[in-house]
């Protein structure tokens, strides 16, 4: 797909942004969880990870070789697999409180999969014609 790797990049960059909306709130304890901020839990800062690896991401999604391209497919596999950590971290019941899930953590979860989605489709026919 032509526009592939612009849009990986795009998913990226709206993805660090679903990190600053809300995730999960429990109602009990009046504590809204979203991906940099979790007072009063021990969830730590979820949404860090995907900084991290967004910035890995963008960096090979921008590098035109064709090992770049592999290598982005394994940090996206991780990406999504740390996504459904988190929504699995986030969803559990724990001690008799269930938090509520919110919008942000479903746009995360659509927007890590459109990221691995588009690291298996570049286009490497112009990758071949550059070599």
């Amino acid at each position: 797909m032509k526009y592939s790797q612009l849009l990986g990049c795009i998913a990226v960059i709206a993805l660090a942004a679903s990190c600053y909306l809300p995730w999960s709130i429990i109602a009990d304890k009046n504590i809204l969880i979203t991906g940099l901020s979790a007072p009063g839990t021990v969830y730590g800062k979820p949404g860090l990870m995907h900084f991290v690896l967004g910035f890995l991401l963008i960096l090979f999604f921008l590098i035109p070789k064709i090992w770049a391209k592999r290598i982005n497919v394994f940090i996206a596999a991780i990406n999504f697999a740390w996504c459904v950590r988190n929504y699995i971290l986030l969803s559990t019941c724990f001690m008799g409180e269930c938090p509520k899930l919110k919008y942000g953590i479903f746009i995360e979860i659509l927007l890590s999969f459109v990221v691995l989605i588009m690291t298996f489709i570049p286009d490497l026919k112009s990758l071949e014609k550059k070599k």
